[in-house]
């Protein structure tokens, strides 16, 4: 530990020194000139010049005689050759410094990794084939005064990458692309829902009463009003207002806040999409999902298959649909309906399957605690569960053949939950009653249960159509698709606990 300890001391001193000459050279450079200059036009990325030229020959671009004017980031440096970076991709820079004023070739020495730099010149084919500009003029446009990654070891640091992204993305190539494929699936389910003939919305993250989940919220204060808020747990209620007021089909793509723990699955902040349809019933929104996560396959991976931390997944076969008893049956190996008919029975079957739940729970909480502890994790390929107790859904309808259950689903992939929808309680003295229930729950020490809303109340009086809704873990959904253990691989920024919290 010792040599750990000193080899980190060592590590941090020539960094320190590293920092300290660049300060010198930006000084330097202060006394000659602007510094940080922002009058260079660039005429070409990185992927233009690779589209325009990669595909002829040496010969034929000499003749061409194309020049181009480029920026970018330096991030390796081989004696004249110099590579450079844009939002694009890479460029190679021939930069010999005898074609060079003396004071520009002086100039030129005092580049490091990480400087911004433009460049223009004439493109060229190297002997090996590569790509390359002679730059015959460039310019210092931003001076980096900390060093990058060892370019062999990169930044490997995990905690680093999720506190210092703009580093990870620099030096990683694989951050980027993970990014990059978050927003072309994002963008892909705005064109999907556009297409059906959603209209996408936005409703307040500010909320007097948080509502649309069971979840503890974050507290926050209006001082103008001198009224405590919340940040929104879900935007379910309203967007239900909304088909109330004749929007039929409409959806949003928006930020929720939880005041949960901190996991592989979970950050206080996330997004989520949520929709909702009038005249839908739940079996509707689950051949939807279905129908959604094949075509965001196809549009972003270009397939139907996928890898997901060591198992094939395949959205062209059709997805199991099991209900929440059934899953038990099935990867519980309980045989015996009569184990789910009283609360007794299910007490017995929990403590049977080593599960561990509070004594004082109703029966429908005590089912789902065996479902979550025991079967969740082996739900590997697509899998609807449905018909989730009341208990453990205060905003869904009752099913017509079993009261003691809801028309409700969710989505399981890759042993998470990643989405969740129930044809929508429309019935607003029903509704009033399980907002009591939720109360109750708060009022005896649940943090999570629901406030009673009584303008939500109030709108169901005026009369919902009958609907169903969904929403889908944007997050999660992109973890699937990019292969990533963590949800902190996939937020740009992740809640990070402050560097130096004593705690």
């Amino acid at each position: 530990m010792a040599e750990d300890h000193n080899s980190d001391m060592h590590a941090q001193d020539d960094e320190n020194r590293l920092i300290s000459l660049r300060r010198q050279r930006l000084s330097e450079i202060r006394k000659l000139r602007e510094a940080f200059p922002n009058d260079f036009t660039r005429t070409a990325t990185a992927a233009q010049l690779d589209a325009n030229y990669e595909a002829k020959e040496k010969s034929e671009l000499l003749a061409l005689g194309a020049t181009a004017d480029v920026v970018g980031r330096i991030i390796r440096m081989r004696g004249p050759f110099v590579v450079i970076q844009d939002g694009t991709g890479q460029i190679q820079l021939y930069m010999n410094n005898k074609s060079f004023a003396p004071d520009v070739a002086e100039e030129l020495k005092a580049l490091d990794l990480g400087d911004i730099i433009g460049a223009s010149g004439e493109i060229f084919k190297t002997d090996k084939g590569e790509l390359t500009l002679r730059v015959a003029q460039f310019r210092l446009l931003t001076k980096s005064l900390r060093p990058l990654p060892d370019k062999h070891k990169g930044l490997t640091d995990t905690e680093m990458r999720y506190r210092q992204r703009y580093v990870d993305l620099i030096v990683n190539a694989q951050s980027r692309q993970l990014f990059e494929t978050r927003s072309r699936i994002v963008r892909c389910i705005r064109d999907y829902f556009d297409v059906l003939g959603f209209m996408e919305v936005e409703t307040p993250m500010m909320q007097v009463i948080p509502g649309g989940a069971t979840a503890r919220p974050f507290i926050t204060h209006h001082n103008a009003l001198d009224q405590q808020m919340y940040l929104r747990v879900a935007p379910e209620l309203n967007l239900k207002r909304l088909l109330v007021g004749g929007f039929e089909k409409v959806f949003e793509l928006n930020r929720n806040f939880r005041n949960e723990g901190l996991s592989t699955r979970h950050n206080p902040e996330f997004t989520m999409l949520e929709f909702y349809q009038a005249y839908a019933r739940y079996q509707d929104l689950m051949d939807l999902t279905e129908d959604l996560f094949r075509h965001i396959a196809i549009s972003v991976l270009g397939t139907t298959e996928l890898n997901y931390q060591g198992t094939t997944i395949d959205f062209a076969q059709p997805f199991a649909r099991l209900t929440v008893v059934e899953s038990i049956q099935k990867y519980c190996e309980v045989e015996d309906l009569a184990a789910f008919s009283t609360r007794d029975n299910l007490c017995a079957l929990a403590d049977r399957l080593e599960v561990h739940f509070d004594k004082a729970m109703p029966a429908g909480k005590i089912l789902m605690e065996i479902f979550d502890q025991r079967v969740e994790s082996q739900l590997h390929q697509p899998t609807f569960i449905t018909e989730y107790p009341i208990e453990v859904s205060p905003l869904a309808r009752r099913k017509e053949s079993n009261p003691q259950v809801t028309d409700r689903f969710e989505l399981m992939i890759g042993g998470r939950e990643l989405a969740n929808g129930f044809s929508e309680l429309n019935d607003p003295e029903d509704q009033a009653e399980r907002f009591r229930e939720q109360v109750a729950q708060k009022d005896s020490g649940d943090k999570e249960a629901m406030h009673f809303d009584e303008d939500y109340i109030t709108a169901l009086e005026y009369g919902m159509p009958p609907a169903a809704g969904e929403g889908i873990g944007i997050d999660r959904l992109v973890m699937l698709f990019t292969d990533a253990a963590s949800i902190k691989d996939v937020l740009l920024f992740p809640h990070m606990r402050p560097v130096h919290d004593d705690n």
